[in-house]
């Protein structure tokens, strides 16, 4: 597996092929889906964090089952431009799954996008409790939605 920027994995995409978004939470791991044509990002439920093995199977049987041909992860650079703990413990969790599938990643910056996923589930009136429940994958939603608005401008070019 490598990790790629957008550019490169414009390049070495199959057509119609899924790509799938996460954003890498401490407890949860949110999950969003593309169609086959790579035009829009569906939420999925959220994968509870256990432990790096039991995780990664998770998330390799989630992208099995969908034919998933790439995964788009959050990066949570500071709104500052510089990278915190939690950029090195993403790093280090495409580092750790690199050795086991050879499925490319892509880190897309994910400053704001649990801020606009909030912001989307208060104006569709989801309560405070089920709002917990899917913030991780509506945030995955956007990642993967910037990813793919990205590929598609690409693609014209």
């Amino acid at each position: 597996m490598t990790v790629l920027t957008i550019e490169e994995l414009a390049e070495h995409l199959p057509p119609h092929a899924a790509i799938a978004g996460i954003d890498l939470g401490t407890k949860t791991i949110g999950l969003a889906l593309s169609d086959l044509s790579r035009r829009f990002a569906t939420p999925r439920p959220v994968l509870k964090r256990v432990k790096f093995m039991k995780d990664a199977e998770a998330l390799l049987a989630f992208a099995e089952k969908e034919k998933v041909a790439a995964f788009v992860i959050g990066l949570p650079v500071n709104m500052d431009g510089s990278s915190g703990p939690r950029v090195q413990s993403t790093r280090a969790f495409v580092r750790n799954m690199e050795a086991i599938t050879p499925l490319p990643f892509t880190f897309w910056d994910e400053r704001l996008s649990t801020v606009a996923a909030e912001r989307a589930l208060l104006e569709m009136d989801v309560s405070r409790q089920k709002r917990a429940g899917r913030i991780d994958s509506a945030a995955a939603s956007f990642i993967l939605q910037g990813a793919l608005d990205r590929l598609s401008g690409l693609s014209r070019n």
